[in-house]
């Protein structure tokens, strides 16, 4: 079913004339053109349905709003293409209801997808051209960009319909998407093939999709995940409040129809270095797997045999093994040990980057394998094929940390960032299996001063060291990423002496 708003209802309500709407379908079997934009101060679909029988001064505080006028704007234009009938997702979906809701986000690709023509109001554009540069001063919160190219559900909303025209914020057009393929490539690093067709299973790998959502922000945690579920044609159940996990589900369920194993090439070049789970916590730690590719099961044997001198025989059937259980995800992967990490594997996936095969660490703790980092001195060793499990739920053993920072508040510091952004709450999740690090900054209120603390699991023990930066330039993020990558450092330049470098403000943590 698909509710949509009957275009000249809508401009005869404007004349005060009243009619009804919005009108349900229950197929799809017909035209209808669709909005795509940024939220502001949106009217809903109970506000809609009550327009012409609401008490005028509440009509009028409804025809006053933002979103109310880019309704109209949208019926005008959409009755100027010729469309009866046209679909916005605030008066569309009766968010009142948490099964029409969960619905409608698994039916929205397919919406966008049939729609003949999607409206994308860029509503901070205001000349009457398209960006072609990246501009700072006019769009400092979106990287240079209008906001509409840094939301998460905005993604899908440029890919899946075949003719988008954009806008201005006085409705002035801006040309198709087609036509500003180029430009669009350079803002969302989307190929400009895809851009001027249709997404099609198996013409992208996994790891690409994710990065082209790597920067985008949605207002709630669990939307960066739904708002990924059309791109990868998978489905799974709405639970809001589950935050972060609905990243590991969508995860899981794209193994569950895909053997694109690109899913585990997350974090190419070391700069996170999130131990433990072989799944990423978020799409920005596929933020560097744009130009990464799928190999095939044969072009994978033969680039073994080429890059890393594989000369056994083995059999591209042993590379469909791919499955979630209970114990983990079960896979076949050819491994290659380190000499001085006897628990320590590099996994070479199917996957490439600039025409190298990627791999990556996994440390082996009883029957399943975990995400590693840090190991050096691999062996020379050709890779042979293995059968595993890799660790895909959170560690039972891990150690807990409950951030108390009452003191802190005390003296005017609040928590402002954290890298990786894995904390839930006041909560803090070491794995007691594989090194782990986590770095959490406070800012001053009432002084520019700022400072870091690493929280951090290795060789067994659980230390904190802290960091201060009394000028506090950069972004909270940013200061977390540099802080995070000198720690990791300094745990692998420690890996000799078994011990990390004397540090001015380490002590041990407790469970």
């Amino acid at each position: 079913m698909i509710r949509l708003l009957v275009v000249q209802a809508v401009l005869n309500t404007e004349r005060g004339l009243q009619s009804d709407v919005l009108k349900e379908f229950v197929d799809e079997n017909f035209e209808y053109a669709i909005l795509s934009h940024r939220w502001g101060e949106e009217v809903s679909y109970d506000e809609m349905i009550r327009l012409n029988t609401m008490p005028e001064e509440e009509r009028i505080k409804v025809t006053e709003r933002q979103g109310y006028c880019k309704i109209v704007q949208s019926c005008k234009q959409a009755k100027k293409d010729g469309f009866r009938l046209l679909w916005v997702d605030t008066c569309c979906i009766d968010r009142r209801s948490s099964a029409e809701l969960s619905e409608a986000i698994r039916s929205m690709y397919r919406w966008y997808e049939n729609s003949k023509k999607c409206y994308a109001y860029l509503h901070d554009v205001k000349r009457p051209t398209f960006p072609t540069k990246q501009d700072i001063a006019s769009y400092e919160d979106s990287n240079g960009w209008p906001e509409w190219f840094s939301r998460g559900w905005t993604l899908q909303e440029l890919i899946a319909p075949k003719d988008v025209q954009f806008f201005n914020m006085d409705w002035v057009p801006l040309g198709r998407k087609q036509n500003h393929a180029s430009t669009l490539h350079k803002i969302t690093r989307i190929p400009e093939n895809v851009l001027k067709g249709a997404l099609s299973p198996g013409q992208v790998c996994v790891a690409q999709v994710m990065s082209w959502a790597a920067d985008r922000k949605t207002t709630r945690a669990e939307d960066r995940a739904y708002s990924l579920l059309g791109l990868f044609g998978v489905n799974m159940p709405m639970l809001y409040g589950e935050g972060s996990k609905a990243f590991q589900r969508l995860q899981l369920e794209i193994i569950r129809v895909s053997n694109d194993q690109s899913i585990f090439a997350w974090d190419p070049n070391s700069k996170i270095r999130r131990s433990g789970l072989v799944l990423a916590d978020d799409p920005s730690y596929f933020k560097d797997c744009h130009d990464v590719r799928m190999v095939g099961p044969d072009d994978f044997i033969k680039s073994l045999r080429q890059q890393l001198h594989f000369d056994k025989t083995a059999s591209a059937e042993k590379l469909h093994k791919y499955t979630v259980t209970n114990g983990g995800i079960e896979i076949c992967l050819p491994l290659t040990p380190y000499h001085d990490f006897p628990t320590i594997y590099r996994a070479t996936l199917a996957c490439m980057q600039r025409q190298i095969l990627l791999t990556i660490d996994l440390e082996r703790h009883e029957s399943n394998y975990y995400r590693s980092f840090g190991a050096t001195n691999v062996s020379q060793e050709s890779p042979k094929f293995s059968d595993l499990y890799l660790a895909c739920h959170r560690d039972p053993k891990c150690c807990n940390i409950t951030l108390d920072e009452r003191t802190m508040t005390h003296y005017g510091f609040t928590r402002c960032g954290a890298f990786p952004p894995v904390i839930n709450g006041d909560c803090v999740a070491l794995s007691s299996l594989t090194s782990d690090l986590i770095v959490v900054v406070y800012a001053g209120n009432k002084v520019k001063a700022r400072f870091a603390v690493g929280l951090g699991y290795y060789l067994g023990k659980q230390w904190v060291h802290v960091v201060c930066d009394e000028a506090g330039d950069s972004k909270p993020e940013d200061y977390a990423k540099e802080v995070h990558a000198q720690l990791w450092n300094a745990q692998r330049r420690s890996t000799v002496t078994s011990s990390m470098p004397t540090c001015r403000g380490r002590f041990m943590l407790q469970k």
